[in-house]
């Protein structure tokens, strides 16, 4: 575990730090850090704004066994790929939970039903809306955050005539 990383160096200024522990550039700053949990080292990714890191991964051993192995371009070009990557993939799994659809047929017409989950720290909520042929919106209704989108339950709303949920 890490406790502290030191103040934010892209915060000081447009000068960026490229070091052997310290490297910016790419709206990215990588600081080698000493690995609390062991005797290694690791990498903190942050980008630039961000109070934490986007990443925190081990970091190499230099030659000498006891210091870590300098950050160099190429290095730090491999770790902003990888930090990019994991911000990537948390937002795209972070959309796939707030937004879900369905398509159902009803009465010969396909109609997609979608769930827009508004994650609000008091009172969270879903929008549920049905989306005609043509792309035109039918119906829109507020419902719990917790609202199960199926096949089945899209088409009991629209066959119920698109009736507010409990």
């Amino acid at each position: 575990m890490i406790d502290h990383l030191p103040d934010h160096p892209a915060d000081s200024g447009d000068h960026l730090v490229q070091e052997p522990r310290l490297w910016q550039g790419n709206g990215w700053t990588a600081k080698v850090i000493k690995n609390e949990d062991d005797e290694g080292w690791a990498v903190a990714m942050i980008k630039d704004g961000e109070p934490e890191p986007a990443l925190v991964g081990p970091w190499t051993m230099g030659r000498d066994k006891k210091n870590p192995k300098p950050l160099d371009t190429s290095a730090f070009h491999t770790l902003v790929k990888t930090a990019s990557e994991v911000i990537r993939r948390h937002e795209q799994q972070l959309h796939a939970m707030l937004h879900k659809s369905t398509v159902v047929s009803v009465g010969g017409a396909e109609i997609k039903v979608t769930l827009d989950i508004v994650p609000d720290d008091e009172h969270p909520y879903a929008l549920l809306t049905a989306i005609d042929e043509g792309g035109d919106k039918m119906a829109q209704v507020r419902t719990a955050a917790n609202f199960k989108l199926t096949p089945g339950t899209a088409a009991d709303w629209v066959e119920n005539g698109f009736r507010k949920l409990s």
